[in-house]
């Protein structure tokens, strides 16, 4: 029996395909190799950096998808199942808005894959497919391990994913994840994630959890454990803790080299509105705080969020000064996304403010375009407001300034090295996925 994974691509840049530059592994399809036994062949396409053979022969496709990718993975199953090869669906969108992904696929897994693959697999063998499989998502993180052979011979940037924890306990109004994780959070056994960490042959980690910080007990004890790998590391965490100058030396000392914090905005309103609640009592603390990350010297990539009822021109503005003055690693400046099933997507809906009912598929929407009518400006002028902010960002000015950064971003020639190679591709990437069509 042979299984092929695959990852869509998000869409075509002027009649070609979109070329991502800074493709990491689809460490998702990793767990899923994971699970599946060792008599069963597995084969990995890419579509970032594959071009898929439809006429290979194999027994089922399971398809990754994401909400950006939802249109091109529709297309891969609809070429797949012409050629009546069985397709299964999953990931965040699958769960999201299972029904629409089921009018494309032959199974669609809602939750997380590690309880109910196996069954999907046993019930191939009797060519029993069932049309849903339901797992939510709080299964234990116990038993399993990612099999990274899948991505052999591929040319992703050279930076290993694994995740001590899943989950998150916030409710951010824009978050698919907070609908889907309902605050829940878990965590590996810190065993697991040492043995995951030395079976591989890269020393740069990306955890991928929502916020690695979040339980300062748990973490102590992974810090202290991961402290002698020689590794470096980065992974996702709140402003809260900047606070806690102890887990800040142990992070330090452990590796962790950057750290991707959801400010999100300055407006104590649009906080509230976007229900980060965590942040507003830190809010008017931010510069504090950031000092203190980069005195231990920890990078920031810093992540705003913009287009809520009290957003402004202005306040894009505000916003990208405020990233220039702290000379971040990097800034997102990500107008508002509308995602279906989220609190923001029912609110704007209920408005009539979605300008497109499902962006996803829709063959008008491109990639950077707002997708809804905001307060206080017109969908163009957050769509280029963010842009502005991007480029500008990004120029060869603020750059150079944000390489005076030295204690965080320029503290050693490693650090020198990623930061021009990952500025490089940032700056390159913001005109290329700019109007990208979703295909």
């Amino acid at each position: 029996m042979k299984i092929t994974l695959i990852k869509p691509n998000m869409g075509l840049k002027k009649g070609q395909d979109y070329q991502d530059l800074g493709s990491m592994q689809p460490y998702a399809l990793a767990i899923l190799a994971g699970l599946i036994p060792s008599d069963v062949e597995v084969k990995l396409y890419d579509d970032r950096l594959d071009r898929i053979d439809y006429d290979e022969k194999t027994d089922l496709v399971a398809i990754t998808v994401e909400t950006f990718t939802a249109k091109r993975a529709y297309t891969i199953a609809g070429n797949f199942r012409k050629r009546a090869v069985p397709v299964v669906m999953g990931g965040f969108h699958a769960s999201l808005i299972p029904n629409e992904v089921k009018e494309h696929a032959d199974s669609v897994v809602i939750g997380e894959a590690e309880p109910v693959f196996g069954k999907v697999i046993d019930d191939l063998k009797r060519n029993a497919l069932k049309p849903f499989y339901y797992s939510g998502f709080k299964c234990e993180l116990l038993g399993y391990r990612p099999d990274r052979r899948i991505f052999r011979g591929k040319k992703y940037l050279p930076i290993t994913l694994t995740h001590f924890s899943r989950g998150c306990p916030y409710s951010c109004s824009y978050c698919p994840d907070a609908v889907l994780y309902q605050g829940g959070i878990r965590f590996r056994p810190v065993e697991d994630v040492v043995d995951d960490i030395e079976s591989q042959d890269k020393d740069l980690i990306f955890f991928v959890d929502n916020n690695i910080t979040y339980n300062r007990t748990k973490l102590e004890k992974l810090l202290r454990a991961v402290r002698g790998l020689g590794i470096k590391w980065i992974s996702q965490a709140d402003i809260n803790v900047a606070k806690d100058e102890k887990i800040l030396k142990l992070m330090a000392k452990s590796g962790c080299i950057g750290l991707v914090i959801g400010f999100e905005t300055l407006s104590e309103a649009s906080l509230r509105q976007m229900q980060k609640f965590p942040n507003i009592p830190l809010l008017y603390r931010y510069d504090e705080l950031v000092r203190r990350i980069h005195d231990y010297g920890i990078s920031v990539w810093a992540a705003f969020l913009l287009g809520y009822d009290y957003d402004t021109k202005d306040t894009i503005e505000a916003t990208l000064e405020f990233a220039i003055k702290h000379k971040f690693f990097f800034s997102a400046f990500n107008q508002l996304i509308p995602y279906h099933g989220t609190p923001i997507y029912s609110f704007l809906k209920a408005q009539q403010r979605l300008l497109f009912d499902r962006w996803w598929i829709d063959t008008d929407y491109k990639f950077g375009q707002t997708s809804f009518m905001p307060k206080n400006m017109s969908p163009e002028e957050l769509t280029d407001g963010c842009l502005q902010a991007r480029l500008r960002f990004n120029s060869y000015t603020n750059i150079f300034r944000r390489a005076t950064n030295v204690n965080a971003n320029f503290r050693n020639l490693h650090r020198i090295a990623m930061f021009l190679k990952y500025t490089y591709l940032f700056k390159k990437e913001i005109k290329n996925k700019q109007n990208m069509i979703l295909r």
